[in-house]
């Protein structure tokens, strides 16, 4: 798909449909949209440098295309927010607090299985499009550990995709009976020996390799774990959804020769109560 200038435009596309379904189906009073502004600039790269440093830059085309995005979502109605010190998953962490503080409980809509440790009682991981809302009581048994101990687990077995080492021999299975038994990482350290009491094979083995990485460990908890207190400055007004500008919607969706299904779709949208 091309604009009239003969760019690239399917990304945007994708996401204008999704965003519009996401909001016609579950009509939400509050909504935000967190934007990564860097893929290797952030806090965790002061930290650990290597963090992330392993992804190819996205293409031009798609740079421009996330920055429509954003312009899409002001025209929507939807606040936007992006951090050059902080990732997505922070403004998520850190506006699911800010809600949370006013009594209002959240759903997180995403396919980043890192958002789980976000989620408590009353709030919701949604993979949108392709599998049903989960709730608390559901993390565990679909990542194999529970929402508080998310960031210890994925601490011990590591996360390839953002250059997190992680304890080597430790996997999912081995890391998700750790934290079955220790509430922490911290308790895990404070009482390595009782790992030769479960009954897991190379028991041994696991307790060496523990106090062999545990600098290693520590770190990646650093890295893994979300930042829930960033400045924002945000609350709960902020965030209530508003009517769509469908002047600037028409405008907008011309310049990208976008069909009439998204046009029907805003019109619809702009029926909803707000």
């Amino acid at each position: 798909m091309l604009d009239r200038d003969g760019h690239p435009v399917h990304a945007l596309y994708g996401f204008a449909r999704m965003l519009g379904d996401l909001i016609e189906r579950a009509r939400p009073k509050y909504i935000a949209v967190a934007f990564d502004q860097g893929v290797t600039k952030c806090f965790r790269n002061t930290i650990y440098p290597p963090y992330k440093a392993h992804r190819e830059p996205p293409p031009a085309d798609l740079q421009v295309q996330m920055a429509r995005c954003k312009e899409l979502c002001s025209f929507l109605g939807v606040p936007a927010f992006s951090s050059p010190e902080y990732e997505a998953d922070d403004i998520i962490g850190t506006l699911l607090h800010a809600m949370r503080r006013e009594g209002v409980r959240s759903t997180i809509v995403t396919r980043d299985k890192d958002l789980a440790q976000l989620i408590r009682q009353g709030d919701v991981y949604w993979d949108f499009g392709s599998r049903d809302p989960c709730g608390y009581h559901h993390i565990e048994a679909r990542f194999g550990v529970i929402p508080e101990r998310f960031a210890d687990y994925l601490a011990l077995v590591g996360d390839a995709v953002d250059n997190i080492k992680g304890v080597p021999g430790i996997g999912p299975k081995t890391a998700a009976m750790l934290m079955k038994h220790f509430a922490s990482l911290d308790e895990l350290y404070a009482d390595l020996e009782r790992v030769g009491t479960m009954k897991m094979r190379g028991a041994v083995t696991i307790i060496e390799r523990l106090r062999e990485h545990r600098e290693t460990a520590y770190l990646a908890r650093q890295l893994t774990a979300i930042v829930c207190d960033m400045p924002l400055g945000v609350g709960a007004q902020d965030l209530r959804r508003r009517m769509p500008d469908m002047r600037a919607l028409t405008e907008f969706y011309d310049s990208q020769r976008f069909g009439p299904m998204l046009r029907r779709q805003s019109e619809r949208l702009a029926q909803l109560p707000c």
